[in-house]
């Protein structure tokens, strides 16, 4: 888990030059002090606690010695916009607050104080940040969404994704002369080597080797690679949703000593929220080589492995 050492500021990322500005103006302030100056402004809704936003953003600390980018979204989310619910302000002065200003096609800077932070119970600063300064955030808002407009969007996506994953499915398999069964969810796999005994049954820890490639064939993700640095059988609770759907269903379906492959349409893997973009691309078709290791009765694993199926 990644310390919590500054509001949800550290979501995103995107440069607004302040010579675009139509309007500037001083920095206003929200009811609990958080200040912020709204660089370019347009008509719309403001977000509300739950809707979903969609944005850049770019969040900095600055001192007399120091100007430090602490995050930016565009570089480590591979351009792609940061997309959330929009959750309550955590405490009085909270970024949050801030964000709920703003509608779709503004970019705001925002400052949060640092003394304010340091006296949030819990919240973990850098050494470097002094009292007396500030963290700076510049956002561009680019949408605003109900969670009802959100879900009309994204089951249709969903839907129109689904066929479109299946003809892609389908040519690869005739390209690669491979013939795998298919569930009724859309999952397909290919069963190399049988295994022995039972099936895992939901709830018990399953421990398995496995690399993941994009349809491609690039891999993104391998627990039996040192170069991915957790060179160690990952074990989890089957059917417990610790995984992507595509896994828990495709485990419950092989035994111990079971070699097999998975071809996991993107509505059972990530969908359009990829958590690695540069690796795993939105809506991608994803393919495992799997080998169960261990099926345990009961066990609570040690999720000590971090693969990209959780």
């Amino acid at each position: 888990m990644i310390k919590r050492i500054v509001p949800i500021a550290l979501i995103g990322a995107s440069i607004f030059s302040l010579n675009a500005c139509k309007s500037g103006g001083d920095f206003k302030k929200t009811e609990n002090g958080v200040l912020y100056k709204i660089v370019k402004d347009e008509k719309g809704t403001s977000p509300q606690v739950g809707d979903v936003i969609s944005m850049h953003m770019i969040a900095k600390y600055k001192d007399d010695k120091t100007d430090t980018t602490l995050f930016d979204s565009r570089k480590m989310n591979n351009n792609v916009p940061i997309e959330i619910p929009l959750p309550a302000p955590a405490f009085k002065g909270d970024f949050v607050e801030a964000l709920m200003k703003l509608s779709a096609g503004d970019s705001a800077i925002i400052r949060i104080a640092v003394d304010s932070l340091k006296k949030q119970q819990g919240m973990q600063l850098p050494e470097f940040m002094k009292g007396g300064q500030h963290l700076e955030y510049t956002v561009t808002m680019l949408s605003v969404k109900s969670q009802q407009q959100m879900k009309q969007e994204q089951d249709k996506h969903a839907t129109e994704q689904k066929s479109k994953d299946e003809q892609i499915l389908q040519d690869y398999f005739k390209t690669n002369n491979i013939q795998p069964s298919k569930t009724a969810s859309g999952l397909y796999y290919l069963i190399e080597q049988p295994g022995s005994g039972a099936n895992p049954v939901q709830g018990q820890a399953v421990t398995v080797n496995y690399t993941g490639k994009t349809l491609d064939g690039k891999v993104f993700d391998s627990n039996t690679d040192p170069a991915m640095g957790h060179a160690e059988p990952f074990t989890f609770n089957v059917g417990q949703g610790m995984v992507i759907p595509g896994w828990d269903e495709g485990v419950l379906l092989l035994r111990k000593g079971s070699k097999a492959k998975l071809f996991i349409p993107s509505g059972l893997a990530y969908g359009s929220m990829s958590p690695n973009p540069s690796a795993i691309p939105n809506d991608a078709i994803l393919m495992f080589d799997i080998e169960v290791l261990k099926i345990e009765e009961g066990t609570q694993p040690q999720m000590n492995a971090q693969p990209q199926v959780q």
